[in-house]
């Protein structure tokens, strides 16, 4: 049995029905499922009461993890709440309590409320990211998506031409400092966190299609000096997230939502996070070196 797709936005995103991810999948409903993320960009399953090993089981189907650490956040191992292969996208500790307002860890996770990819930070950044929704607030906690493919198509020729060779860097310095976190960083955080080197324009091999690789996390551009590189990403930014080319996912219980970094950014809705509970968990699939090969 084929799955069947309900479009969720006139240029993207779309619900998928006809499949039951905590059971095995045959090679065909595999490869349907992975065309659909190529030409949609996200992916929404809704009534998908996953086990942590039933989601990792999932995303396996689609490649390597890459697993959480030092590289991406500032959770040391023996706090985490989570296993291994699963990243901690809530606002718990490891003992199941909320964060306080001025807990540490809470003022890291803010930033999650940028416009962002994940893994732009690292050399080769993620391929996909995967959310599962476990427990959610009476209210807010939404995640929006943007299409980068939509807002590439939107620039003219001029514009184009300009953004083809720029070469962007990218760390978790950059979208801290957004919000005044940088200051609080030490220094083997800011060593994991060094600042990498990312085409601004990413072609996806299967499709063929141009996207813009934006994200909160880029905080230069080779060769320009930094105020005139943040200001440029900054408006390229405004342009590529405004509604129309927006998806906002209002979470159901045990929605799984599959999103393509490659093809989008994201971020998510405030809520009162020191109050109510917001438990996410996320696997990711890693990228390869030939998707967003480093510049020397």
């Amino acid at each position: 049995m084929s799955i069947s797709l309900r479009k969720l936005h006139p240029l993207f995103a779309c619900q998928v029905e006809g499949v039951v991810l905590g059971e095995p999948l045959s090679p065909r409903t595999v490869a349907e499922i992975a065309s659909a993320l190529d030409e949609n960009a996200v992916l929404v399953f809704r009534n998908q009461a996953l086990t942590d090993e039933q989601q990792i089981a999932f995303t396996e189907n689609f490649g390597e993890l890459e697993p959480p650490g030092s590289a991406s956040n500032i959770t040391r191992p023996q706090d985490r709440r989570l296993g291994k292969l699963l990243g901690d996208l809530s606002n718990l500790d490891r003992d199941g309590q909320l964060l306080a307002r001025d807990d540490r860890q809470r003022m890291f996770n803010l930033g999650n409320r940028l416009w962002h990819s994940d893994s732009s930070y690292k050399a080769i950044p993620a391929k996909c990211s995967l959310l599962s929704a476990r427990r959610l607030p009476s209210a807010g906690g939404d995640t929006q998506f943007a299409d980068m493919r939509s807002a590439y198509d939107a620039l003219d020729a001029r514009e184009r031409e300009q953004v083809e060779d720029l070469v962007c860097e990218h760390s978790l310095i950059y979208s801290r400092a957004i919000l005044g976190f940088d200051d609080a960083l030490s220094d083997t955080e800011r060593e994991n966190f060094r600042p990498v080197r990312q085409r601004l324009v990413r072609t996806l091999s299967t499709t063929g299609r141009r996207s813009l690789f934006l994200s909160a996390h880029a905080g230069g551009i080779v060769g320009w000096p930094v105020p005139e590189a943040r200001a440029f990403l900054r408006e390229l930014s405004e342009m590529a997230t405004a509604a129309r080319f927006v998806y906002t996912h209002r979470w159901q219980s045990h929605d799984l939502v599959i999103w393509d970094n490659r093809q989008t950014m994201h971020r998510l809705r405030p809520f009162n996070d020191t109050v109510e509970v917001r438990d996410m968990r996320r696997t990711t699939i890693a990228g390869d070196a030939s998707a967003a090969k480093q510049i020397d």
